[in-house]
């Protein structure tokens, strides 16, 4: 019978090709919510795959400050498990400096992170253990100013990307990249997986740690949809040289706007970029609603805990530069502003937060 990592919603369906599976939630930023089904072989493979990458043995020591019933936090405890090696679990609520002490405390050696918590790192100024070999960052877009400002403070991190579909981690940096100034991309491919390019720039993935099906629900009832091919077509923007990949975006996210192709997540990193790593990651987001005249507008909307001072001044900033098409609507503030687990943005009810918000922009 498989495991549910999380909270499954019902009774967990024993079917016999579920069998060794563990299930994981994955809705993305948009679409309907849907279970990965993992086997176990795939889970190991991905975790020694990571784990020669970084060098661990039995000698070094993996923490968890990440959600466990996601596959990157699962990941983790994966690797730890297949490197024989120690494990620890941060059980604090998140606290950067607390996470530094515990992180020296426990002599971990290596770690995962999410944009986020980099950012809260650099903001508390907190510097690294000297235990510490690598932290590979993940869950999203890490700005080279705050990486920077991340390893002048000791902080080894290294960019990386992946899927729950694959796993967790289907890229990722080594530590040659240590040895020069951060730069979220080009991040080289691990050695288990063979990636394409499509002609619209979309991914292509094939591999031993590939995911065996999906679970969705129709009528009341789940039903298993197998993978049939060897390869998984993502709807992830991505350019491809020796073997590296570079993420460009979702291509399912972009949009048109007075004719021309614009990609929201690009004027996110913009932003990102602009405000000099104030703005941290999974704070705001840059959504597209249908428009009558320019087919879409593009409205940027903020966690309402940020500075309206930042925000203007640098919204200000951006229209200054900024071609018509990829003009911006007036803010949004959000109160509560919709994240995921693992910080990211949940596009789909930020999209209806904005629609039965009555609160007008900055």
């Amino acid at each position: 019978m498989p495991c549910a990592a999380g909270t499954f919603p019902g009774i967990v369906p024993d079917l016999p090709e579920l069998a060794g599976h563990v299930l994981f939630e994955s809705s993305g930023s948009f679409g309907r919510p849907k279970w990965i089904a993992l086997s176990k072989v795939a889970l190991r493979l991905s975790a020694a795959a990571v784990n020669r990458h970084l060098d661990v043995t039995e000698s070094s020591c993996w923490g968890l400050a990440l959600p466990p019933h996601h596959v990157g936090g699962f990941g983790v405890a994966a690797r730890a498990l297949e490197a024989g090696c120690a494990f620890h679990e941060f059980r604090h609520r998140w606290d950067a400096v607390v996470f530094g002490e515990w992180l020296a405390q426990n002599l971990v050696t290596h770690s995962s992170l999410v944009p986020t918590q980099v950012h809260d790192l650099v903001a508390a100024s907190v510097t690294a253990p000297s235990a510490l070999r690598a932290i590979v960052v993940g869950g999203g877009h890490l700005d080279a100013g705050t990486g920077q400002a991340a390893r002048d403070l000791g902080w080894p991190v290294l960019a990386s990307y992946g899927m729950t579909e694959a796993g967790s981690q289907i890229a990722t940096q080594g530590f040659s990249m240590l040895e020069t100034v951060y730069q979220s991309a080009p991040i080289p491919l691990l050695p288990l997986w063979r990636a394409e390019i499509c002609p619209d720039q979309t991914l292509r993935l094939a591999g031993p740690a590939l995911f065996s099906g999906t679970l969705v629900r129709k009528n009341e009832a789940w039903v298993f949809n197998p993978r049939f091919s060897e390869w998984h077509q993502t709807q992830d923007r991505v350019a491809l040289a020796n073997d590296s990949l570079t993420p460009l975006g979702r291509a399912d996210h972009l949009v048109k706007v007075l004719g021309e192709i614009v990609d929201p997540e690009a004027i996110e990193r913009e932003l990102a970029a602009l405000s000099n790593h104030q703005l941290p990651p999974g704070s705001f987001a840059v959504v597209a609603i249908p428009d009558a005249r320019a087919q879409h507008a593009l409205i940027p909307v903020f966690d309402a805990s940020l500075d309206p001072d930042l925000i203007a001044a640098l919204l200000t900033t951006y229209a200054r530069q900024a071609p018509g098409f990829r003009k911006l609507q007036p803010a949004v503030r959000l109160e509560a502003f919709p994240r995921s687990p693992l910080e990211k943005p949940r596009r789909a009810e930020i999209l209806a937060a904005i629609r039965s918000s009555k609160q007008p922009g900055i």
